[in-house]
């Protein structure tokens, strides 16, 4: 038989086998990476789930510039499963600041956004998302007023990704005036800008008297990441009369980290929430209880 025309075959599993070596030894990967790079693309066609996500993540790790086109050919592959399509674009957003020409896939991407497909625009938006991308701006904003919900919250999260406070005004605009589910998608992503900290801050502390209970929740959990307990110990006390039980149980978690001393100025509102018909916040002022 003529050796061309014997075709080299590497069983799958004897594949998947080399996959798992690389993936517990990111040494063994780098030592091979020539050979390796190929192979775990290779495998991709093979791989549950699961190990797609191994894979993914190894190579937008460790070979930034020979995956970035093949994990955008499988973030825009209709025939991909949804969550590995995400993924791709989550590791694309990842890498591409580090490529050494990232504009041809920065215009292929800005092609994307105004794809019919929903599920592109959505894709492509993460995708563009990440700091310093200044070209990405104005396209991510249109997105903003999207047709699809899910698109806009995706754009919310991208423009928040490109680290630039001048967007910040803009998203506190979509906040008093945006549909509900991208209201609060803006609230969870305003801690990003992180050199407007204080008008943040005043920003959670309004949405806290906010009719809708989602919001005064979402804003009750963010108030509470950026700040210490000691210097909203009069908002805290305040939440404990909320309507929502979440919003008392929070509260009363909160002040656990307040003084005894602090806490003993309103031991008798304390010691009412003993009452409270929701038993989650029963036993949230039982504990504060054991404080004082």
């Amino acid at each position: 038989m003529n050796k061309s025309n014997i075709i080299n075959f590497e069983p799958k599993q004897r594949l998947l086998e080399k996959v798992d070596s690389y993936i517990e030894s990111v040494e063994l990967f780098l030592e091979e990476e020539d050979k390796g790079v190929p192979l775990l693309l290779k495998a991709l066609k093979y791989a549950d789930d699961k190990l797609k996500h191994k894979i993914i993540f190894l190579l937008g790790s460790f070979a930034k510039q020979k995956v970035a086109w093949p994990l955008y050919q499988m973030m825009i592959d209709p025939d991909e499963n949804e969550e590995i399509r995400h993924f791709a674009s989550i590791q694309l957003s990842v890498i591409s600041p580090f490529l050494q020409d990232h504009q041809p896939l920065i215009d292929r991407l800005l092609e994307d956004i105004k794809s019919p497909d929903p599920e592109l625009r959505l894709h492509a938006a993460f995708a563009l998302g990440w700091e310093g991308n200044t070209q990405a701006a104005i396209p991510l904003i249109e997105l903003l007023y999207d047709s699809d919900i899910e698109v806009q919250a995706t754009a919310v999260n991208a423009l928040s990704n490109l680290r630039d406070d001048r967007i910040l005004s803009l998203m506190l605009e979509r906040l008093e005036h945006g549909p509900m589910e991208q209201k609060r998608t803006i609230l969870f992503n305003l801690w990003r800008f992180y050199s407007k900290r204080e008008e943040v801050v005043s920003i959670y502390l309004k949405y806290l008297d906010h009719e809708d209970s989602d919001l005064r929740f979402d804003a009750l959990v963010l108030l509470a990441t950026m700040t210490e307990a000691m210097e909203h110990i009069a908002t805290y006390r305040k939440c404990l009369g909320d309507k929502d039980p979440r919003i008392r149980v929070l509260a009363l978690k909160e002040l656990n980290e307040a003084s005894r001393e602090d806490l003993l100025g309103f031991k008798e509102e304390i010691q009412h929430m003993l009452s409270d018909p929701d038993m989650a916040v029963k036993r949230a002022a039982v504990k504060l209880c054991k404080k004082l």
